[in-house]
């Protein structure tokens, strides 16, 4: 394939790229050299579940495999320990190595998801930053201006408001850049919000005298509340190893306006095919067809279409004809007489007692059908009953 040709590929969707003519002379030189070119991503260990938000860079990711090359995969188990302060207004908890050992296990068990394990090198950060001397450390400090650090718009709010700014965040992308340098990075991929820290490796690959990388950001994509970037922070995410019949369900519950970049940034829908979708609905149609569309599809990538239809009928059984699930789970009740709040905090449905309260008077909550109103309203476990709290959370509370 031409250079030109896999340069408008690898560009589509992108956010942005420094820049098209560096990557496009990389994408030549491959090709004559055979050599493949290494695309980093890195991961800072912040949490062990992967979003359709993150996936978003992951799938450029795997179109880079796909065009023969390398992807690099920079486990945080270094910088993970300082917290990216990236569009913090606030300094970000600091990870034990227990928490991030733990969290990038999981990483590794759903990257595979989306990646190519044969085109896939994992590298720990820990690697090239934990022997850094105290000397190395001001040696790389001396590479970079506090005033180019200061310029990033989160940082320089944090000092306008009077708020902390620690030494150890200021670091962070410094260490993230140093990373680009360790393993001779040819790409660095990240989100929009990412692009800042990206720059820096760029310009310490060149004070290391090697070729800077290309500077690619995707998208980022918004939660299922449609204001938010996608994060677990905001509990507005989408994770890909979560059963299919919660991916679908939460599909469904996306805003309306979200549906076309949905489509667009995590299935593989060919662009004329969301456009007439685009169009459908700009004519009338009803959002929900397109939605279940989107569930069944987001699911067909990460689990099987066979999945994506059982979860599309159990979401038409559920919530359409309002049928309990079959895999319905069950939870023992020590006592014979619980307070409602107490039984939805007990049984984890709900993860307060002010939310708990919240929901009752909101009617969300019922028992055997019938809907609570009454946050002090005493349930009696003398059988089985169906607990259901919100649109697709059930339990069968069992005596003891």
């Amino acid at each position: 394939m031409q250079a030109k040709r896999t340069l408008e590929i690898l560009k589509k969707g992108t956010d942005r790229i420094i820049s098209e003519d560096g990557l496009l002379e990389k994408l030549v030189s491959s090709q004559k050299t055979g050599k493949p070119l290494r695309a980093k991503l890195g991961i800072d260990a912040s949490g062990p579940d992967i979003h359709l938000g993150f996936a978003v860079v992951l799938r450029k990711l795997r179109q880079f495999q796909d065009l023969g090359h390398t992807a690099v995969l920079i486990i945080g188990d270094f910088t993970g320990s300082i917290g990216d302060p990236t569009g913090r207004s606030k300094t970000r908890p600091q990870l034990t190595d227990e928490q991030i050992k733990e969290n990038m296990a999981r990483y590794q068990e759903q990257v595979f998801k989306i990646l190519k394990p044969e085109q896939t090198e994992f590298r720990c950060n820990s690697e090239w930053s934990n022997p850094l001397t105290s000397k190395d450390i001001i040696s790389l400090g001396a590479k970079y201006t506090v005033a180019r650090i200061l310029e990033r718009e989160d940082f320089s709010e944090r000092l306008k408001q009077g708020v902390p700014l620690y030494m150890h965040e200021i670091l962070y992308p410094l260490f993230q850049g140093y990373d680009s340098v360790a393993v001779k990075s040819d790409i660095e991929l990240g989100g929009a919000d990412q692009y800042w820290n990206l720059l820096v490796g760029r310009e310490l690959q060149r004070e290391f005298d090697q070729e800077p990388q290309i500077v690619m950001t995707m998208p980022l994509l918004e939660g299922t509340d449609g204001k938010l970037k996608m994060s677990k922070s905001y509990n507005n995410y989408i994770g890909i190893a979560e059963p299919a019949k919660e991916i679908f369900g939460k599909t469904m519950s996306i805003p309306d306006q979200m549906i076309i970049k949905y489509f667009q940034l995590c299935t593989d829908l060919d662009q004329n095919e969301i456009k007439i979708i685009e169009q459908a609905m700009k004519a009338g149609e009803n959002p929900k067809i397109f939605k279940e569309r989107l569930g069944k599809e987001i699911i067909t990538l990460y689990y099987s279409k066979k999945e994506a239809d059982q979860a599309s009928q159990e979401f038409e059984s559920v919530f359409k004809l309002g049928q309990i699930p079959e895999d319905i789970e069950e939870f023992i009740v020590p006592s014979n007489q619980t307070n409602i709040v107490e039984l939805l905090v007990s049984t984890k449905m709900m993860p307060s007692k002010s939310e708990a309260r919240r929901k009752i008077l909101e009617g969300a909550v019922e028992l055997n059908g019938e809907r609570i109103l009454d946050p002090y309203f005493e349930v009696n476990i003398d059988g089985p009953k169906i607990l259901k709290a919100g649109k697709r959370k059930f339990l069968k509370i069992l005596p003891q």
